[in-house]
């Protein structure tokens, strides 16, 4: 990978990273304004700590060396960076069960997004779709069918990857849907928990938030220190924004729709990857960048007509 190359891949992975973390931002904001000030200190400096290298930094290293039993931790780490062919053969030969695993995750977050999501509408068709939601579990049911089919015909183990895929966004799926209900009785009931407990509570809402991101990364690169790099730039964006501007934030309307979109991209890529299709390095970040850049855009010329 050459420099230009990666330049390119960390800033799409902390684009990706920071529009993808949104929501965590505006729960931790929330959150955070019922807690005293020393708490607001100790998660800010100390959560961030291990949201960007205990999280962000751990996860996808351990996913790459549980993936590639050839290689021990170091290896893992380094692979992508060094000339060692036993852990560039590893690699290769563990991508493609990672990738289907991720590709059938994202198609699943989208068509969740899709179906069941509340939004504001920033495509024609989205409407029509959200009218639909008692679809959504026919319709990822019969994609993971298709993609399970046609994995089986090359490799087994892509088959299984394809259900762990599914099986991680059911998963990440409750525990996103319990936050919410969490947030809502902090929220109305600021004196059922203290401090602490509430600064566990962030901490476990960050790691279940950050696992789109560590997932979506890998349709970026497979290189640990790189993810490390992008996702941690992109963890660092979001503390600011729930320190300074998320009312702000909140009035840039478009955003989710600008991740979700990227994230259907992204599964895409990944699927094309792990079914062994040659997709260049540079597509997964700039299609990312474009797509949040036009939500973006679309975004400030409604808070811009809106007086925001």
């Amino acid at each position: 990978m050459d420099i230009t190359t990666a330049g390119l891949t960390i800033l799409g992975l902390a684009v990706f990273e920071s529009i993808t973390s949104i929501d965590n931002a505006i729960i931790n904001a929330e959150v955070l304004a019922t807690m005293q000030e020393k708490a607001r200190r100790w998660f800010l400096t100390w959560g961030m700590l291990i949201a960007v290298f205990g999280v962000r930094g751990l996860l996808p290293w351990l996913i790459v060396w549980v993936m590639s039993p050839g290689l021990d931790p170091w290896q893992a780490l380094t692979a992508t960076f060094t000339d060692d062919p036993a852990a560039q053969k590893a690699i290769q030969e563990s991508a493609p069960v990672l990738l289907i695993g991720g590709g059938v995750f994202f198609i699943f977050l989208f068509c969740n997004w899709l179906f069941q999501e509340p939004k504001k509408f920033g495509l024609p068709g989205e409407d029509f779709f959200a009218r639909q939601g008692a679809w959504f579990y026919a319709v990822v049911s019969v994609a993971l069918m298709l993609i399970v089919w046609f994995a089986l015909k090359k490799d087994p183990m892509l088959g299984f990857g394809a259900v762990v895929g599914s099986t991680g966004f059911f998963i990440t799926h409750g525990f996103k849907r319990y936050a919410e209900s969490q947030e809502e009785r902090l929220l109305h009931d600021q004196t059922s928990m203290s401090d602490i407990a509430k600064i566990l509570y962030l901490e476990v809402i960050d790691s279940t938030f950050s696992v789109d991101g560590v997932v979506g990364a890998f349709a970026f690169t497979l290189s640990v220190p790189l993810i490390l790099l992008g996702n941690g730039i992109g963890a660092i964006v979001v503390r600011q924004l729930t320190i300074y501007n998320i009312e702000k934030i909140k009035k840039y309307i478009y955003l989710k729709n600008g991740a979700m979109y990227s994230v259907l991209v992204l599964g895409f890529v990944m699927l094309a990857h792990g079914y062994g299709m040659h997709i260049p390095e540079w597509l997964a970040p700039l299609a990312t960048i474009v797509i949040v850049g036009y939500f973006f855009w679309k975004s400030w010329k409604h808070a811009r007509s809106a007086g925001g």
